[in-house]
This record gives structure tokens, sequence and C-alpha cells, in this order.
């Protein structure tokens, strides 16, 4: 009877309806299709009403809980399967919705006669249960399980997929592409002077721990020498000779290696076999304070030995800044003979190349060049008279030496700039210049600066240290060098001169520094000191009272190679015989060392106007971290220090901002072998 009650309700409330879990999460792969379905004929007019109505009674006859419920859902492998389930079973978080949309979705409404009885529905049921796939299909030919809707959203979401694929396929590409850019941009940059390490491409940049091996077969090596040491003194003579020759084995397969890259296949097996000779020698020797001793014996040695490499290495770098290379010295050469040998010697004699009052004219912009390089003063010339917006206003007066005064006239005769005036001056035809007015020339010709400069040659004079051996090379010995502190006397007619040194590079136009208001002080200057460094008392020796009583210790230096001097104010407070005193007082070099800006501190201490940084980046000669912004920006960039650009030692990122300016295709360049 219970039986047949719950049937009739079952019977009365046939719809087709969809079971959802609410607050539950149900993959569409493990229950697709999830629909419960009970059969009831409905007519169309009163559908809607027979879906609220066995809604309702869903929710709220307490008889209908065993109810059957019977599922159709495809497995993964797509076959349609019936389910059964009570109605009681389900969890109160699910809700029975009313499908009446399906309608409309071809859902086919079997009659009633196609049902015999409640039994026969749950033995179909049943069987259907056990016979998944044939049974389903013949109980359902005509169902539509997969809807039209369903299969637009399948094929929209894998369009979706195809393109979201091509899309990260896109941007993978354009990554790669910029991180092989980058790549090589980086690899340009780098420094080719540090061997083994000019190509990020290499293997030692894959890992941390690139030499590793490399480390270990070293500290074996270290190990192997103490335990060796211990050996031998102990005549433990076939231990010393076993360790010697695995020592001997280590070093010949590290060989010049710089990491674990350029070790070879066997270097892993000898440091195996090193390691088994160790673990011998420690069974065999093992003292923890005998090899504690010989530790600290090797790490004395070792640090006499990286000490002397260093002073080595510091006479080398300073022997090799002071060296006139070969091509240029090729280049004086060739240029000097043609201007002797064409006569031009003695035509410059009876004319003048220039005439004398563009020379002497205070309306141009004057600059001062002191050189015995005429490669390096080229360059000067061009790079100012090439970023010029008026060219022809420009006058440059040049004056070096007399072995390089004819290769100098030469190469300006033949490779003269198309608009500004040149002026080339043998520094030996300044009569005005001698010892008995120029306290440099007579301190030059004493002995005991002879004798302070000339045993520099001297192997023992290594150990005199950096700081010496920089104040001798013989650019502090050339009276070009001090020859700027006689401007006023060697351009009388000049109100303002631009100074340059022959080791920058103009990358502006110059001409808005003749407008700067200087303010009454002489030199305009760009200042170097940064926090704590380059003041004065780097550069002068205040334990000195004649020092310490007369300039602040913490005065700000500034830098020669791009000075503007006013020489009307110069004339006024006799700058010239500022100098000369100090000059004298320094004889005996206690003041300060050699060297021309050591007295121009002095000699322009609170008269020097500081310019503004821009007009003037240095350190390009010795410092290899630089500013990239700053370099460009500049007007005036300069390679002061021991690199110099036209030296092998130049820093290869700096060196194109000043050989852009060389003439590489000029016939005497080319006739030298100097290229780029």
């Amino acid at each position: 009877m219970t039986t047949f009650s719950t049937c009739a309700a079952f019977l009365s409330l046939v719809v087709v309806l969809h079971a959802v879990h609410v607050g539950g999460a149900i993959l569409e792969s493990q229950a697709p299709h999830r629909e419960l379905k009970a059969y009831r004929p409905l007519q169309d007019n009163n559908l809607q009403e027979v879906y609220a109505s066995s809604a309702a009674a869903v929710h709220y006859d307490p008889d209908l809980k065993d109810v059957n419920i019977v599922a159709t859902y495809s497995d993964h492998y797509g076959n349609i399967r019936l389910g059964r389930v009570k109605m009681g079973d389900l969890s109160p978080s699910w809700v029975l919705e009313n499908p009446a949309y399906q309608v409309s979705r071809k859902t086919k409404v079997i009659p009633r006669d196609s049902f015999q009885n409640d039994t026969g529905m749950e033995d179909n049921a049943s069987h259907s249960t056990t016979n998944q796939t044939d049974e389903s299909e013949n109980q359902f030919p005509n169902v539509d399980f997969a809807s039209p809707a369903k299969l637009k959203r399948q094929i929209l979401r894998q369009e979706r997929r195809g393109q979201r694929t091509l899309e990260l396929i896109r941007q993978e590409k354009e990554t790669d592409e910029q991180m092989q850019e980058a790549a090589i941009q980086k690899s340009m940059s780098f420094e080719n002077s540090v061997i083994g390490k000019y190509s990020i491409w290499r293997r030692d940049y894959e890992s941390p721990n690139a030499d590793a091996i490399l480390k270990l077969m070293r500290d074996q090596i270290i190990m192997a020498k103490a335990y060796a040491n211990i050996a031998k003194s102990k005549n433990v003579t076939n231990l010393y000779v076993f360790l010697m020759q695995q020592c001997g084995e280590n070093k010949r397969v590290i060989g010049k290696a710089t990491s674990d890259a350029d070790l070879p296949s066997s270097a892993l097996d000898q440091a195996k076999a090193m390691g088994h000779a160790l673990s011998l020698a420690k069974d065999e020797l093992y003292d923890c304070h005998e090899l504690a001793k010989k530790f600290r014996a090797i790490l004395q040695s070792t640090e006499r030995k990286v000490d002397g490499l260093k002073k080595k290495g510091t006479f080398l770098i300073q022997l090799a800044a002071k060296t006139f290379p070969k091509p240029l010295h090729c280049l004086s050469l060739q240029l000097a003979a043609d201007y002797f040998i064409l006569g031009f010697n003695e035509e410059d004699a009876v004319k003048e190349d220039v005439s004398q009052k563009k020379l002497e004219d205070p309306s141009l912009y004057h600059y001062a060049i002191f050189s015995d390089n005429v490669l390096a003063t080229s360059v000067v010339v061009n790079s100012t008279v090439l970023n010029a917006k008026e060219p022809q206003r420009h006058v440059f007066h040049i004056v070096t030496d007399k072995l390089n005064f004819g290769a100098m006239k030469m190469w300006f005769r033949i490779n003269a700039p198309a608009d500004a005036t040149i002026q080339v001056e043998n520094i030996n035809d300044f009569k005005w210049l001698n010892s008995s007015y120029c306290s440099v020339l007579r301190q030059l010709e004493s002995a005991r600066l002879k004798e302070y400069y000339f045993k520099a040659n001297h192997p023992s004079s290594i150990s005199a240290g950096a700081d010496n051996l920089k104040y001798r090379n013989p650019k502090y010995l050339s009276m070009l060098n001090h020859l700027r502190f006689y401007l006023p006397e060697v351009y009388p007619k000049l109100e303002k001169i631009l100074f340059l040194d022959d080791d920058i590079v103009v990358q502006k136009d110059l001409a808005p520094l003749w407008e700067i208001d200087m303010q009454g002080k002489v030199n305009g200057a760009v200042e170097t000191c940064k926090e704590s460094f380059h003041r004065f008392d780097k550069y002068l020796n205040f334990s000195n009272p004649k020092i310490s009583e007369n300039f602040d210790a913490g005065a700000c230096g500034w830098a020669f190679g791009m000075n503007m001097f006013d020489l009307k104010e110069w004339r006024k407070r006799n700058i010239t015989g500022i100098y000369h005193y100090w000059q004298d007082l320094n004889e005996d070099r206690t003041l300060w060392k050699l060297g021309s800006l050591p007295p121009g501190l002095i000699t322009f201490y609170n008269l020097t106007y500081a310019m503004d940084r821009s007009w003037h980046v240095l350190g390009l000669g010795y410092d290899p971290a630089l500013n990239q912004t700053a370099i460009e920006n500049a007007a005036v960039v300069h390679y002061n220090g021991n690199y110099k650009p036209w030296l092998g030692l130049a820093f290869a990122k700096y060196k194109p901002y000043w050989s852009k300016y060389v003439e590489y295709d000029n016939p005497y360049l080319r006739r030298c072998d100097i290229n780029e």
C-alpha cells in the first residue's frame, strides 16, 4: 500500500526536473548532463502551472521522500547512463529547479501509455544500469544529449583556447627577441680587457657556482703543499713525492682555466684522485698545531707575493702610460720629414699662415692647446669645430716643442679645418721663458731634481710606491705642462682664452662659455670634490705650516682640462707672481709633489669660479663606472688618468667618443698603421 501511494504521488508529480547542488562544486567532466527526469503527460496550456505545483510539492510534501528519481548522465567515455536515487536521500543542499526552458530545447515529453506501471519502470531502470551503453541507446534513440547551445559554447571555448595559445606563442616570440637584443647590447658593452669574461653566452654564466671545481682543485694544491712540507720534515719521503706529483697533476689540469667551463673533462677525476691522496696524508700526518703553522707560513708568503705583484703592476701601468706608442711616433716622423723635404719650413718663415689681426682679435673665441701629441691635438680641434655653430669665429693657438713642431705644422697645413683659424708655435721661440724668469725651469735644471726623477729607472724605485711613480711621468718635467701659468705673457692682446688639454673631446658648442659672468674670478673650472674626495688635503702637505696657515684643507678641488681664464683679471691680480712665489717655496718639494694641479690650486685659491658640471665630465681615463648619461650630455669629456684613448690600455666603452673624430682614412694614419 505504501508503495502504491508513493507511486501515485510520483505519477502526479512526474515532471522534468533539474537537480542542482547548492553550495557544492560539481565538475562538468565528472557529472555532465546531470538531469533528474520524471515523466508525465503535460498539456501546453497548463505546463507552467504543473511545474509550479510540482516544485512546491517536492519541497513541502513529506510523503515524497521515498520517490525514486531516475537520473540520466554521461560518463567520461561519453556513454549515456541511468541512475536511481530516492528523494529522501538527497541532502537539503539539493534544490529541484523548474526546467521549463528545456521544452524549447527539444525535450521529449513521453506519454503516460509508454509506462505500464511503477514496477516496470524500476525494472527498466535497474536493467539499464547494468546494460549501460546498449540499453540507453535503445530506450532513448531520439534524445539529443548535446544541445545546440552547449555545442556552441564548446566551439567558442575551443576558439578562445586557440586564440589564447596563439597570443601566448606571439608573446613568447616577442620576449625571446627582446632578450636576444638585450643580450647582444650587453655583450657589446663588456670590457674586453678582462680575459674570459667577454661573452654572456659562455657557460660561466649558467650557474652561480661556475668555478666550484676550479676552486676545489686550487684549495687541494694548498692542502697538498702543507701536508708535503710536514711529510718532508718527518722524512716520509714516499708520501712527500706522491703529494707533489698530485700537485703537479692538478696544476697541469688547471692550466690557464678561469672557470669550470675551461677545464678538461678529466678535471673531476683528478680532483677525486687528489682528494684520495689528501685523505691518506691526513690519516698519517694530521697534526692540527703543525698544520696551522704551515698555513700561516703559506699565507704570509702569498701576501708578500701579492704585494710585490701589485707594485710591479703599478710600475708597468705607469710605464705604459708614459710610453709614446710606436704608431704615433711613426706619424710624427713621417709628418716632420715631409714638412722639411717639401720645403714648407722655408715657406712658413717668409709668410704667415693666418692674419695676425685675427689672432689678436678679442671678439673671437680663442683656445690654447699645449701638446706634443699630433693626433690628440687634431681630435681636440676637429671635435670643437664640428660642434661649433660659428666655426669661422674660433681661433686655436697650439704650442708644441721643437721636436714635434714640424709634424704639428705639417698636419694642420694639410688637414686644416674649413673655417677655423689655426696657429702653431714652438715653445723654444719664447725667449722670455728662461730659468732666470721661470722658477720651474730653474728647478728642473737642479741636480737634486734630476736625481729624484732619473732614479725611477732603477728597479729599487719600485718600492717607492704608486704615488712617487706617478709623479715621475715625463710630462711633469715638460715646460709645456707649466706654460698655462704664463698665458698673459704668451697672448698679451687677448682678454679671455679657453685652455684645453689634449686628452679631451668636445661634444657641444663652447661659445656660450665666453658669455658666463665669472664675477671677478680669474679661473672658471668645474669642481671635482665629492664628499671627502678631491679636496685640498689630497694634493697639499698640510703638515707644513706654510700650507695649513694659508689654505683650508677641506676646500673643494677643481681640474685642469677645460678652463676659462680672464686674462684682464689675471694681469690685474698678478697671478703669475703668486705662482712664482709658491713655486720658489716648494723647491725642496715639501709643500707638494711634482705636477701642475697643486700649484694651480694654490695660485687660484679663492679666485676660481665654479662652472656647471655638465660643461666638463672627467674620469674617462681611470674610472670604468662613470654615468653614461652624464658623459653623453657633457660639453667636454676628459680622459684624465693613465688609460688614454690612443693607448691600448683605454677602456673600450669610452674610446668611441674619441675615435669618431679621428680621420682613419688619412694616408699618414694608414701608413703608420693607426686604426680603430
